[in-house]
C-alpha cells in the first residue's frame, strides 16, 4: 500500500483549469516579451494551486505538435511548474526552434496534471503487460541511469501494451526486447486541461 496522498487531480482540473490554461499561455507570452520565464507566486493563488504537482505543457500548432516540456515529479507549486513548463516547451525544447510572436494566436495549448507516480511491482515482463491499464496509465521506465515516459495520450497510437512498453524501451535507449530484473516501472494518472 502506498503512503502517497491522495491528488484531486480531476477536482483542480474542474474547478482551475480555464486559470491554469490562462497562466500557461501568459507565461509564454512573456517569454516573447522578455526571453525569460515570469516570476510566480504560488501564495497568490488557492490552496490547491499551491501544492506540489507535475505537469506536462503541450503545444499544438494545426494539430502538429510545436513542444512539450513536463516534469515527471511534483517536486514545485503546480502554478510554478506550469508556468515553467509552457515557456520551456514554447522556447527550449530541442526538437523546436524558439516559438515566434506570430504564432502565438495558432497555439492549442493541453495542460497534463499527473498524479504522483507509484511504483510498480512485478516479476516478469509478461506480468508487467498484464498489470498495463491501456488509455489510463503512463509510465515511467528507469534502468542504468536512463529514464523515460510516456503520457497516457501516446496509448492513442500505441494501443497494444506490448507494443507501448516496447516504444517506450526504444525512447528511454534501451532495445524493445530488453529485460532485465532491476527495470523499475511506475504508473501514474493524468488529468488533461485543454
Amino acid at each position: 500500500m502506498s503512503n502517497l496522498p491522495v491528488v484531486d487531480t480531476a477536482g483542480i482540473a474542474r474547478r482551475h483549469g480555464p486559470a491554469l490554461l490562462t497562466l500557461a499561455r501568459e507565461s509564454i507570452r512573456h517569454g516573447l516579451t522578455h526571453r525569460a520565464s515570469p516570476d510566480v507566486a504560488p501564495d497568490d493563488f488557492p490552496a490547491d494551486l499551491r501544492q506540489p504537482l507535475a505537469t506536462f505543457v503541450t503545444l499544438l500548432i494545426a494539430g502538429n505538435l510545436r513542444g512539450c516540456v513536463g516534469s515527471l515529479e511534483g517536486t514545485r507549486a503546480l502554478v510554478v511548474d506550469v508556468a515553467q513548463n509552457a515557456y520551456a516547451a514554447a522556447f527550449t525544447d530541442p526538437r523546436f526552434a524558439p516559438l515566434k510572436p506570430p504564432e502565438l494566436p495558432l497555439l492549442d495549448l493541453h495542460i497534463s496534471v499527473l498524479s504522483p507516480p507509484q511504483p510498480m511491482t512485478f516479476h516478469s515482463q509478461e506480468e508487467l503487460v498484464r498489470q498495463l491499464r491501456p488509455g489510463i496509465d503512463g509510465l515511467i521506465l528507469e534502468e542504468n541511469g536512463r529514464r523515460g515516459t510516456f503520457l497516457p495520450s501516446v496509448w492513442e497510437r500505441l494501443a497494444h501494451p506490448q507494443e507501448f512498453l516496447q516504444q517506450l524501451k526504444r525512447k528511454t535507449g534501451l532495445p524493445e526486447d530488453y529485460w532485465s530484473q532491476t527495470l523499475r516501472v511506475k504508473r501514474y494518472t493524468c488529468q488533461l486541461i485543454s
